[in-house]
C-alpha cells in the first residue's frame, strides 16, 4: 500500500501557460530529465489556486491548512525504458505561511517563498471570476480570469490535457542527483475563459531570466475545477 504524505483539494485553477525558448529552461532541468513538449514548443505556465482541507499523513492541519499558492513551473519527461514518466519542475512556489514553505522545503527540497497573498471568487449566474494576488518588494502581482461555469472535458491531444497530464513532480538535488515524487488525481474538467488579466513583475518574482514574460501575453490560458489531490510520501532519487 502506497503511503500518502499530503492530501488536499486543489480547486479553481488558473493556468496562463506561456511559450518560452527551451534554452532559457535548460539551466533548470534536473539531472536525468528531457524537457517536454506540446507541438514541438516548451512552455511555463503560472498558476493560481487554492489549496484547501490540507493533511499531512491524514491529520488535518488546523488553521494552515487553506491557502493560496501561486507557483511557475515547466515541462519534462522521464524515461524509463519503454516507460515515459510526465512531470513537472517549479521554478518557484508561493505561498503565504512561512512554517508551510520551511516544510516544502525541508521535505521535497522545493523552492517555496511566503508572502502575503489574497484570493477573491465570485461566482455569479453561468460565470465565476477568480483573482489571485501575490505580493513581492511593496508590489502586488494578481492574476484574473472570468470563465463559464459549465464544465467541459479535456480533449485528447489538446493543450489542456499536455498541461495537467502530468502526474510527477521532479527537483535538482545536484547537478548529478534528482528527485521525484508522484502527485495523483482524477482527470479535471476545464471552464471556458472569456476574459483573462495577468499583472505580473516575472524579474521579481522568478529572475531575470523570465523578466521578458511581463511585456507578454500567455498563449493560452485555462481554468481547471480541481479535484481532491494526494502526494506520495515515497521520494525516488536517481
Amino acid at each position: 500500500m502506497k503511503r500518502i504524505f499530503l492530501s488536499a483539494r486543489w480547486e479553481n485553477l488558473i493556468m496562463a501557460n506561456y511559450e518560452v525558448p527551451s534554452d532559457i529552461l535548460l539551466p533548470y532541468l534536473p539531472h536525468g530529465l528531457e524537457l517536454d513538449f506540446y507541438e514541438s514548443k516548451s512552455y511555463v505556465s503560472l498558476v493560481g489556486f487554492m489549496f484547501k482541507q490540507t493533511s499531512i499523513f491524514q491529520v488535518p492541519i488546523p488553521f494552515l491548512g487553506t491557502f493560496e499558492e501561486i507557483n511557475l513551473r515547466f515541462y519534462v519527461k522521464r524515461k524509463e525504458g519503454n516507460n515515459v514518466k510526465r512531470g513537472v519542475v517549479f521554478i518557484n512556489e508561493t505561498v503565504p505561511y512561512k512554517p508551510v514553505a520551511w516544510l516544502a522545503n525541508k521535505l521535497y527540497n522545493e523552492h517555496y517563498i511566503a508572502i502575503p497573498t489574497k484570493n477573491e471568487i465570485k461566482i455569479a449566474g453561468d460565470t465565476k471570476t477568480l483573482h489571485y494576488s501575490w505580493k513581492r518588494n511593496n508590489k502586488w502581482n494578481s492574476m484574473e480570469a472570468k470563465a463559464l461555469n459549465a464544465k467541459t472535458d479535456i480533449s485528447i491531444n489538446s493543450m489542456e490535457e499536455f498541461i495537467f497530464e502530468h502526474y510527477y513532480g521532479y527537483t535538482k538535488l545536484d547537478t548529478q542527483k534528482s528527485q521525484e515524487y508522484r502527485v495523483n488525481h482524477p482527470r479535471w474538467q476545464t471552464n471556458t475563459v472569456k476574459e483573462c488579466r495577468i499583472e505580473c513583475d516575472f524579474s521579481a518574482m522568478y529572475g531575470n531570466d523570465f523578466s521578458f514574460l511581463s511585456n507578454h501575453k500567455p498563449t493560452t490560458v485555462i481554468l481547471a475545477e480541481g479535484s481532491p489531490v494526494t502526494v506520495n510520501w515515497k521520494r525516488t532519487k536517481f
